[in-house]
């Protein structure tokens, strides 16, 4: 087999794994319940990546949906700059319900 020939050679197959994107994978283990960011992968595309996303992250039935982003796509905030975006609502306590009890009807809040 060729240099050309073989996966990840030159000879225009699919791409070496270094130069596919990340994707950030996000899981969803129950309805009604938040998607968790579970881990990332490479993949060539979106579909590639739904594909490894199940079958690296949903191996016992963990999820009912997945999400897969480019990381890419995701803008971040600078963990140094903490103190202004979260220092400020610390001031706000209408914002924490924390005054009240919630009934234990009420799952996953």
């Amino acid at each position: 087999m060729s240099e050309a020939e073989k996966p990840g050679g030159t000879g225009g197959g699919t791409p070496p794994v270094q130069e596919w994107p990340l994707w950030e994978v996000f899981i969803r283990s129950k309805q009604g319940l938040d998607h968790k960011h579970c881990g990332s992968l490479h993949a060539t595309d979106a579909k590639q990546a739904i594909q490894m996303a199940r079958d690296v992250y949903t191996r016992r039935n963990e999820g009912v949906s997945i999400w897969v982003v480019p990381s890419a796509a995701i803008t971040a905030s600078d963990p140094g700059d903490r103190e202004s975006f979260v220092d400020p609502m610390a001031d706000k306590i209408f914002r924490h319900p924390t005054f009240y009890d919630l009934p234990d009807e009420l799952k996953h809040m």
